[in-house]
């Protein structure tokens, strides 16, 4: 099997991974989300990224001195834009909606998150049939996006039954400052691909080393998850001081709550290794490619997860279509980003 092949299957693997972590969140009902969230991302700071960097590679402080304290900071404040960029999603979904800002902000991470690295990177690698085949295939997925949204819209109009919707309500926040949110989350949510491409000399230090091939990954993405779940840890601990429910995670956690945390907390940071991985193999072009192949594949399974869980139930043939005409479309994008690596790489 090629290592291309390999890549591609460990993409859907992190894909799969990131569509499923949150699902604790809707499962825990007796907790409020900051301390599902609060304990998946402290679980996901401390039992994962630094275990598996130190296990796996040798010499790990030296790694770091080798690339400069300079790159290493860089990396960090990778991952605290990642944290923000989550924070300000929520922020931008309440303001302009479900629908439309599902799709405005997969739109603007894919676009921030793997066109925005090649043009400050790579720029002439744009005007090339592999960029051009990039680009095309972040915009067939951004049509993707737009119409699984629009099922979605659709399907909660129907479930509603009649009832004034969140939406037709008409959001507080005005227009404007939550496409503003929009874009700040798609911008600082793509980090996390720009603090895996930019601290790439330090998984060229930790194969130095003599780190395995696909573990140097490893070696950065303790960085980049060091700031984004210290700042979602600290986010949810602000919210539980605040709104004084910290007690509630003794009080009200069962032994299935405390399963749903360690299930976030180690899928959540572990589909993003599984990507590393999977980016490493599919070649040099492979983080560009990998990137919104990974986006692609969790959308997918968030919505085959609400499927099987009776989200759709109730719900008319109309809705349904216009998913699964979404879901090709995604399908389409997925072969296109394929092609796309290995223009690139050629």
């Amino acid at each position: 099997m090629s290592a291309f092949v390999v890549g591609i299957i460990l993409v859907i693997v992190a894909g799969v991974l990131e569509g499923l972590f949150s699902m604790g969140v809707t499962r825990t009902p007796k907790w409020k989300f900051e301390n599902i969230w609060g304990i998946g991302s402290l679980i996901a700071l401390v039992l994962v990224p630094w275990p598996l960097a130190l296990l796996t590679v040798p010499e790990l402080g030296s790694v770091y001195s080798e690339v400069g304290s300079k790159l290493v900071c860089i990396t960090v404040l990778c991952g605290v834009g990642w944290g923000l960029g989550g924070i300000f999603w929520g922020k931008a979904i309440a303001a302009v909606g479900m629908a439309l800002g599902v799709s405005l902000l997969m739109g603007f991470i894919n676009v921030f998150g793997s066109v925005g690295p090649m043009a400050i990177m790579e720029p002439a690698k744009l005007s090339t049939r592999g960029g051009m085949t990039l680009m095309g295939a972040v915009a067939i997925m951004i049509v993707g996006v737009i119409i699984i949204s629009m099922a979605g819209k659709l399907k909660e109009k129907e479930q509603s039954e009649g009832e004034a919707s969140s939406e037709a309500s008409g959001p507080s926040t005005p227009f404007m400052v939550g496409l503003l949110f929009c874009v700040l989350s798609g911008v600082l949510s793509a980090l996390v691909n720009f603090g895996f491409i930019y601290g790439a000399p330090v998984g060229e230090a930790a194969a130095k080393t003599g780190t395995s091939p696909w573990a140097t990954g490893f070696a950065i993405w303790a960085l980049v998850f060091t700031g984004n779940y210290a700042v979602n840890f600290i986010y949810a601990l602000i919210l539980m001081i605040k709104n004084k429910t910290a007690g509630l995670i003794l009080s009200e956690g069962k032994p299935i709550y405390w399963f749903w945390a360690l299930f976030m907390g180690i899928a959540w940071p572990g589909g993003i290794a599984v990507y590393g991985i999977a980016a490493n193999k599919m070649g040099a072009y492979g983080a560009y490619a990998a990137f919104p192949m990974m986006l692609l594949v969790s959308i997918l399974t968030g919505n085959a997860a609400g499927a099987l869980t009776g989200e759709w139930k109730g719900t008319s043939q109309k809705p349904r279509t216009w998913m699964i005409g979404g879901v090709v479309i995604l399908g389409l994008a997925f072969v296109v980003l394929g092609l796309a690596n290995k223009l690139l790489a050629n």
